[in-house]
């Protein structure tokens, strides 16, 4: 398992401008010391540093929503 840096002081928003929680800054196998605010939390090893944000109401990390393609106009592509 890997350790994940999370920065309280900066917000992390969905696409649509949603807060979603704080930002991963980084994710190491050997954490190392930092300053305050700043401080480690467990994650699993798929996390990658700004994929993810720290959801400061369940205390999990979780993946930033991806902006969903847009949607079909049922109008026909002209070539």
């Amino acid at each position: 398992m890997k350790q994940a840096l999370i920065d309280p002081r900066v917000n992390v928003y969905k696409y649509d401008k949603t807060l979603l929680g704080k930002r991963v800054c980084e994710v190491v196998a050997s954490p190392f010391e930092v300053a305050d605010p700043l401080f480690w939390t467990a994650c699993n090893d798929d996390v990658v540093a700004d994929e993810f944000y720290y959801d400061t109401a369940t205390q999990q990390i979780d993946p930033i929503p991806q902006k969903p393609p847009p949607e079909p106009t049922g109008e026909p592509t002209v070539i």
